[in-house]
């Protein structure tokens, strides 16, 4: 392997040994979840190198020659990235990885120094400096990959110095490094043991990874993946140990391994070692041999293991043949300011079996014109709305899977790729994956990138999703038909979420592919952001009307999984617990939001702005009640809260970039602003549709609402089951708002009336003899606790201002106590009628034992 005293200065010279290159082609830079060197995608293929005994003259690295030698064998075997882990490397070296064309990640050693923070020893700022010091050697150099501010802080310490010192400590560094290179990437070498680590700041997420099972590997780079969210995931070290499991096993396990980090998502992978020569705690390491060559440079099995992984493409993991055929539907109606760009990313797909549909729904702008201007198939309807577009597509696609995209958007050249990596999965019916923000066309667009309300996922575990969103979404051809597609009333939105319900009630698996990328345009005004907000609103008033169960008593949906997005931070510090086992010696150690920290997305919903309504009129009711002025002071704590959640989680948006709040001062302020107005925004779609708190679900004559039961013989035992189910379909054919109870639930149905009152049913069925059957149904009313403390609250105040001899207050508390509690047993009663009329229809009564 070794080359000789001529090759190695031949090597030494610009020009290289044959067959290689200077690393030049750009700068590197992250771009969603990839790095980018210049206007190329570039996949981290590397090793580690290091750390080798220090020399007589101090240096930690050896001389010239032999790093010649290692980086050019490396450069021979696909390896294109070089870390140096636990030392700053010297220019030296860094010529020598750029004359073989390899980039470098360059250690700076904050574990190294932590232990002077727990001691109190030295201050963050002399870290800091020596930090940019290191920085400033290695700044500009063209061979700079990025910069790693650490490599595994010890979970014990972190533990015992505390979790948040440690965060703001990398922090620390991290600015530092940005102030002396703000175009640097930057991370930090974290592993399962401190997972909880929040770092959300970093460039890029790297995790040292050592799982023995592709299985464990694969679903442990899915968990990391929602952890790093829209950046990019880095396997900053894998590997396994030859002296133990064999240098033949070593290999096997390193091909799947590199080929699990890819198929993955990840932006890269990095084999610990390239050498058997390992330096650590003060004598060299005989006993743990993870080099890819051994002492003396001899090449393992493994480096020709990684070589050929390395050198794999994404699509040889499939023949090409089984490379299922994609339709790719773009709908548009009116998109000719966005659809070019979509339509180009669509040609830069990288897939060997993709056709592409524009369905142009009644536009009445150039769209369709420029949709010809491309060789793909244009489909042009009359205006009937977004759900009707995508069926038309669906209905003309030839593809086994079928992918939507909007025409504000456009994918990444693999996105098809990744997504059909998925659907490998032959329990996969649909798959979606994240659609991420372009920065930079303006400054409103920007912060609206920031703000809350955009199309999110949500998972229920770390690979299976709840929704996914319409702009990056796709099924199996064969199961949307077989669920109907979509449903033509979602119009402009709502459908994607209506679609993902409907096909998880069929028993059918969604999946969530980290790197199946599209980028999305953000609203360009704050005019259109309104706009988006409010249709989202409308959108979700149809689907409460067709998911009643999905949805609580105020018209708020429900998520059985985790969501993800942006631009609702968590910002109080005591909303998360960490498992860490027993002494902070658990090998996997996780966070849990706490229901403490859920407290926090409180002031993002809209009916918190329906609470802040409300505590402004009873603060005008104060005027004439001394005691009710408290709700001036909770009024003003109220308002101040929101303004505090808002402005923290716009100041969540600027951490980590090169201007802070303070240098753009009115970018602030606006992403503030969008996250008061999103809320509202919401609300006033939802009211718009019919969504309010005090709408109407019935609108016949209602009863008293007490109680009731009903009974009715049958001749058998089929009959009364038939009875009951069409009771149970004539409710959900009447009203939406029918829920079946769950496992827990001591009733079998409950029928909502209204946000303030309903009534609860359960149903038996009593054998009595000789083949015959009694249906019994009993029901009674039901109001949601809130609305029980409500009226309490109101009438104990209107009490106590008419003993108070405040009579105009007395008499608005007590008029507003009568319309709440006449409102919830109007409600109430209704339903109770609803239930008589329909037992009447739906089974023949031959014996009844009435009970109002």
């Amino acid at each position: 392997m070794g080359l000789s005293e001529n090759e190695v200065t031949a090597a030494s010279k610009n020009d290289g040994p044959p067959g290689s290159r200077p690393s030049d082609g750009g700068h590197p830079s992250v771009r969603g979840k990839f790095i980018f060197v210049g206007d190329e995608k570039f996949y981290i293929k590397g090793v580690t190198y290091g750390a080798f005994a220090p020399r007589e003259d101090g240096s930690e690295f050896h001389d010239l020659a032999t790093i010649e030698q290692d980086f050019v064998a490396m450069a021979a075997h696909g390896i294109n990235t070089v870390r140096i882990s636990h030392t700053v490397p010297p220019v030296s070296l860094l010529n020598a990885a750029h004359r073989q064309g390899l980039r470098v990640i360059v250690g700076l050693s904050a574990e190294q120094y932590v232990g002077y923070i727990a001691g109190r020893e030295k201050k963050t700022s002399q870290i800091q400096l020596l930090v940019r010091k290191s920085v400033r050697a290695c700044a500009g150099h063209p061979a700079l990959l990025c910069y790693v501010l650490g490599n595994e802080i010890p979970a014990q310490f972190v533990r015992y110095i505390g979790r948040s010192r440690v965060e703001r400590y990398l922090w620390q560094l991290y600015h530092a490094v940005k102030l002396e290179n703000p175009e640097a990437i930057v991370t930090y070498a974290n592993y399962p043991t401190t997972e909880y680590l929040q770092l959300p700041w970093l460039d890029l997420v790297c995790f040292n990874v050592y799982l023995e099972t592709e299985r464990e590997l694969g679903s442990y780079i899915a968990h990391l993946q929602n952890i790093a969210g829209d950046r990019p995931l880095l396997m900053g070290e894998l590997g396994l140990d030859s002296f133990r499991n064999g240098e033949e096993e070593q290999a096997r396990s390193l091909r799947w391994q590199i080929r699990t980090a890819f198929t993955g998502g990840c932006a890269g992978a990095v084999v610990f070692a390239w050498t058997d020569e390992w330096f650590r705690s003060g004598s060299d390491t005989a006993t743990w041999h993870f080099g890819l060559t051994d002492w003396d440079r001899k090449p393992k099995p493994a480096l020709a293991a990684v070589r050929e992984a390395f050198a794999q493409p994404l699509f040889s993991t499939l023949p090409e043949a089984k490379w299922p055929r994609i339709s790719v539907i773009v709908c548009t109606h009116n998109g000719s300011g966005t659809i070019l760009d979509c339509l180009r990313g669509a040609q830069r797909l990288d897939y060997p079996a993709i056709e592409v549909i524009i369905v142009d729904d009644g536009s009445t702008d150039d769209t369709a014109n420029i949709a010809r201007q491309f060789p793909f198939a244009v489909i042009s309807i009359s205006h009937l709305g977004l759900s009707t577009a995508r069926n038309v597509g669906l209905e003309n696609a030839t593809g086994e899977i079928v992918a939507y995209i909007d025409d504000d958007a456009w994918p990444d050249p693999h996105w098809l790729i990744y997504l059909a990596l998925t659907f490998r999965d032959e329990t996969c019916a649909g798959a979606g994956g994240p659609n991420i923000r372009p920065l930079g066309e303006s400054t409103v667009s920007d912060c609206a990138a920031d703000s809350p309300g955009g199309p999110i996922h949500v998972m229920l575990t770390d690979v299976e999703a709840e929704h996914l969103p319409g702009c990056n979404m796709a099924f199996r051809r064969e199961a949307l038909a077989a669920v109907g597609g979509f449903d033509p009333v979602f119009r402009t939105a709502g459908d994607d979420v209506d679609l993902c319900w409907r096909m998880q009630s069929a028993g059918l698996k969604l999946v969530f592919s980290p790197a199946a990328v599209v980028w999305h345009r953000a609203p360009q005004s704050v005019a259109a952001y309104w706009n988006q907000q409010f249709g989202y609103g409308k959108a979700e008033a149809i689907l409460e009307k067709k998911w009643p169960d999905k949805y609580n008593f105020a018209g708020h949906p429900i998520w059985t999984g985790r969501v993800y997005g942006r631009g609702a931070i968590p910002w109080l510090p005591f909303g998360m617990k960490i498992y860490s086992g027993i002494r902070g010696r658990a090998p996997f150690q996780f966070i849990y939001p706490s229901d403490v920290g859920r407290f926090g997305s409180l002031f993002a919903m809209p009916e918190w702005h329906l609470l802040v309504a409300g505590l402004a009129m009873l603060s005008v009711v104060g005027i004439f009640w001394q005691p009710l002025r408290i709700a001036a002071p909770l009024l003003i704590l109220a308002v101040s809260l929101s303004l505090a959640h808002a402005g923290l989680n716009a100041q969540a948006a600027f951490t980590g970039r090169k201007s802070g709040i303070f240098s753009n001062l009115p970018r602030w302020m606006l992403t503030a602003l969008l996250h008061l107005l999103q809320p509202i925004a919401r609300l006033s779609g939802r009211m718009t549709a019919g969504l309010d708190p005090w709408r109407r679900r019935q609108t016949r004559a209602s009863r008293l609402p007490f109680p009731g039961n009903y009974s009715a013989l049958c001749a058998d035992w089929h009959e009364a089951q038939d009875a009951l189910q069409a009771f149970e379909d004539g409710l959900k054919a009447e009203i939406s708002s029918v829920v079946v109870g769950d496992s827990f639930a001591p009733w079998d149905l409950e029928v909502r009336g209204g946000i303030f009152g309903g009534k609860q049913i359960i149903m038996a069925i009593e054998d009595i003899g000789l083949d015959r059957q009694l249906i019994r149904v009993r029901w009674w009313p039901v109001f949601p606790l809130q609305v029980i403390l409500f009226v309490s609250l109101f009438a104990a105040l209107a009490l106590g201002a008419a003993i108070d001899h405040a009579p105009i207050a007395s008499a608005l508390l007590a008029c507003l106590t009568l319309g709440v509690l006449l409102r919830a047993g109007w409600e109430a009663g209704a339903i109770g009628a609803l239930i008589e009329e329909l037992l009447k229809r739906t089974i023949y009564r031959e014996r009844s034992d009435p009970g109002r």
